[in-house]
């Protein structure tokens, strides 16, 4: 553990951050251990002479990362349009699993994008699919960034406070961190191997079809997107699922 901590919180201020930000805003993120990071981050802060200060920077740091990285996940996806790319027989990245968090979305809306923080594949989701779908930009930050104000603090001071508790047994500390970090380095090489594999299958096309909200009076939407039926159709023979949705009063 000695090169790690003459590094300085520098090196994991950087790592968090930079998979926060990953996790809430582009596909790769499905594939990196984001909630185990934050406590194994809290857990080293736990043995640093600063790591009072440097625990709740961080706290504040990742906030931040992860509003940003939910934004920009809702910019690509509201770019991308009513169609998203999945991965035929994709593990992750695949039509039901959008249908789900689309699903999701259209029948909870603000709660679901609150549910979907603690949900990690569904994390990395749902902003994409916010954006497809056409939630209300407004409702979707305040949800989001209300989210990361209550996950980021939980888990890294769960993990400084835990740490505190090990740091009262000399030898325990430095296995169970160090433990930590090699699981953490392990599953992101996997979780990477995994992405290239997922990444490598044939494309799917998932279509959210959503009529124009132009002139559609306020009350005839849910919280996120028109209040309409969700269905699934898939043709015989076709390489693809379309993902509908129908106004139940047609």
């Amino acid at each position: 553990m000695d090169p790690l901590h003459s590094a300085g919180p520098a090196l994991v201020w950087t790592v968090v951050l930079v998979f926060v930000f990953l996790e809430c805003a582009v596909i790769i993120g499905l594939f990196l251990p984001g909630d185990s990071m934050l406590l194994t981050a809290g857990i080293i802060f736990a043995s640093h002479e600063t790591g009072h200060t440097q625990v709740w920077g961080l706290v504040v740091a990742t906030m931040v990362a992860a509003i940003a990285g939910n934004q920009v996940g809702y910019v690509i996806g509201s770019r991308t349009g009513h169609r998203l790319i999945a991965r035929k027989n994709g593990k992750y990245i695949n039509a039901e699993n959008l249908a789900r968090v689309t699903d999701l979305l259209h029948r909870h809306g603000f709660a679901a994008v609150l549910i979907a923080r603690w949900i990690p594949w569904v994390r990395t989701l749902c902003p994409m699919v916010a954006g497809a779908a056409g939630m209300d930009h407004r409702r979707y930050t305040v949800a989001s960034s209300l989210g990361a104000v209550i996950w980021a603090p939980i888990l890294l001071l769960l993990g400084y406070y835990t740490g505190g508790y090990l740091n009262k047994v000399s030898w325990l500390m430095p296995t169970v961190s160090g433990s930590l970090i090699v699981v953490l380095i392990v599953g992101t090489v996997l979780g990477l191997r995994q992405y290239r594999t997922e990444m490598s299958r044939p494309t799917e096309d998932f279509a959210l079809e959503c009529a124009d909200l132009d002139g559609v009076p306020g009350d005839a939407h849910a919280d996120t997107v028109p209040l309409r039926t969700l269905r699934a159709e898939r043709r015989v023979g076709a390489s693809h699922t379309r993902i509908v949705w129908t106004n139940p009063r047609s």
